[in-house]
């Protein structure tokens, strides 16, 4: 299951928005939370209460515009391929390749520090760089909080016995053995379980 490059940078990022508002957070002046309100911000006699403001809350909306990116196209899929699932095994998030920036950030971790901000960068270049290879990107713990996973799932198309074996993306709990809905987009197969429809009495 591969996404093309820029789209998986794109999930990649999103997937790290709950670590960039933690370093948002850190970064934040607590001492000028009471302060009063002054706006635009100008430098001198009103400036954004943050140690290092364009810094931290430029990454923290980038971070956010890749989120809302990545479900919004999810959310635009309508599965139109009629399928049949023969059978279906949950696949976990991969927790531990997201948990350690999450660590690494309680770590002293400064945005003035560009030793440990560049290091920050070389790590998570790498960690992006391990998981777009080996197509496990879309193990995304960020997309399991907003109800989709990842499965190895058996199916079949109409006409065609042969059962393909494939890793497919799901909000649905799939009915085994039933018929679903699939769609493609950039090689990430999303399948939408049919509902059996209620008898009329």
């Amino acid at each position: 299951m591969q996404l093309r490059f820029w789209a998986s940078l794109v999930v990649f990022i999103g997937s790290y928005f709950p670590l960039s508002l933690i370093l948002l957070v850190q970064d934040f002046k607590y001492e000028v939370l009471w302060a009063p309100i002054c706006w635009p911000p100008n430098g001198n006699t009103c400036a954004l209460p943050l140690r290092n403001g364009s810094l931290s809350l430029s990454i923290f909306v980038l971070s956010l515009i890749c989120v809302f990116i990545t479900l919004g196209v999810l959310s635009t899929v309508r599965p139109k391929t009629p399928i049949r699932v023969h059978e279906a095994k949950y696949i976990p998030a991969e927790l531990m390749s997201y948990t350690l920036p999450y660590v690494v950030s309680f770590m002293s971790l400064d945005y003035r520090d560009t030793g440990k901000f560049v290091g920050l960068l070389i790590f998570l270049g790498w960690m992006f760089l391990i998981t777009y290879r080996s197509g496990q990107l879309i193990l995304n713990p960020l997309l399991a909080v907003f109800g989709w996973r990842l499965y190895e799932v058996s199916l079949s198309y109409p006409g065609d016995e042969k059962r393909y074996p494939v890793r497919a993306m799901s909000k649905d709990d799939l009915q085994l053995p039933g018929p679903a809905d699939a769609a493609t987009i950039q090689d990430v197969m999303l399948i939408k379980s049919k509902r059996p429809k209620a008898d009329d009495s």
